[in-house]
């Protein structure tokens, strides 16, 4: 579910102008969301999140409802606000806040949690920076000591993280299998993660050596991916970047001398990175919901405030999302306007696009 605002009017300007101005643009992206929400059955509970995006989004409680105005993204636009009903099956499981700005109170947070309703914060570089469970969170102490004996057991951790890796290797398999289309690249990562497939069944290596098969194998993977082209209309009124016409590789030359994924400089890894953060956030609402520890990883490192065990959730689902948001991208037509770039050269998106990214991830 996402709010859109109304058509703006537009007289004296060329077919082009119309279809690639901003307000337009929103209004596209906001049409995509609502066209894509899953058809619902009389008796089935809203399986969709509410997405808010933009300046001045505002929850309050009124007269027991939530009442919900979403944030302005573009002008002219218009947000009728929504009111949720305790208990109405309408009540969307979970509100993302994409970046933007505005205002709640501590009885929004009082009556969320008493409805069992997530509340998500995502940053413009895809990171979920807040999340704040419906249910709560009850440690089971017994799922938590389940945690803390396999990280110490080495046979049983490196099982736990041999199945990740070995689950993620078929997914990323799928992925170029379905989604790429058939290249000389393609075919030799294709085949390189089968040999990573093979190689970890031998079970000849400790947790370090499975890290660096897992890493060996997504070079190779992402490497399938260079080349790739999203389709573009309306260029003479939003000239594309160059660096945005064809796709080289998914850290950004914009993160420093280390590699990292942040600080998107291609609009497919910056869409990437919004559907990283918000299967992040889902996971982490589901480790918490039952009684896991979010930040005691088991593969991954724990770290103060890093949601290692959430991490290791992630692995296998990573290239499910990939998949979603290729198949997204090669098949639809883009505007410059649906993109913002910053003064450092950071590829962003726009609000309504951002929601109609994140609306692609499903698990």
């Amino acid at each position: 579910m996402h709010i859109g605002g109304g058509i703006p009017t537009v007289l004296n300007v060329s077919a082009e102008t119309v279809s690639s101005s901003w307000p337009d643009r929103c209004e596209h992206w906001a049409d995509a969301a609502n066209d894509a929400a899953k058809v619902r059955t009389p008796r089935q509970k809203n399986p969709e999140p509410l997405i808010l995006s933009g300046f001045g989004i505002s929850l309050k409680v009124d007269r027991g409802a939530l009442l919900v105005r979403n944030g302005y993204t573009h002008h002219p636009q218009t947000n009728a606000p929504l009111r949720f009903f305790p208990g109405d099956l309408d009540n969307p499981d979970r509100i993302i806040v994409l970046d933007g700005s505005g205002s709640l109170s501590f009885d929004v947070l009082s009556w969320l949690a008493e409805q069992g309703i997530s509340l998500i914060r995502i940053n413009w570089n895809g990171e979920a920076v807040c999340v704040a469970a419906g249910s709560g969170y009850a440690a089971d102490q017994k799922k938590i000591d389940w945690q803390r004996r396999t990280r110490a057991d080495e046979t049983a951790r490196l099982e736990f993280a041999s199945d990740l890796v070995t689950r993620k290797l078929r997914a990323s398999l799928a992925t170029l299998k379905d989604v790429l289309p058939d290249t000389p690249k393609r075919r030799a990562a294709i085949s390189s993660l089968e040999d990573g497939l093979n190689e970890i069944s031998r079970n000849a290596h400790d947790i370090a050596g499975l890290r660096g098969i897992e890493g060996r194998y997504a070079n190779r993977y992402f490497s399938a991916w260079s080349g790739i082209e999203m389709k573009w209309t309306a260029e003479k009124r939003h000239p594309v970047p160059t660096a945005w016409r064809t796709y080289q590789q998914r850290s950004s030359i914009l993160s420093g001398k280390k590699a990292k994924n942040w600080k998107a400089a291609h609009p497919i890894n910056a869409m990437l990175n919004y559907a990283y953060g918000t299967l992040e956030s889902q996971l982490r609402i589901k480790a918490l919901s039952e009684g896991y520890d979010p930040g005691l990883g088991i593969y991954h490192h724990c770290k103060k405030g890093s949601p290692a065990y959430v991490f290791d959730l992630m692995e296998p689902y990573r290239p499910v999302i990939d998949r979603a948001v290729l198949a997204f991208a090669l098949s639809e037509r883009f505007s410059a306007a649906d993109f913002i770039m910053r003064k450092d050269g950071v590829c962003r998106l726009t609000p309504p696009l951002a929601a109609r990214v994140v609306q692609l991830v499903s698990i």
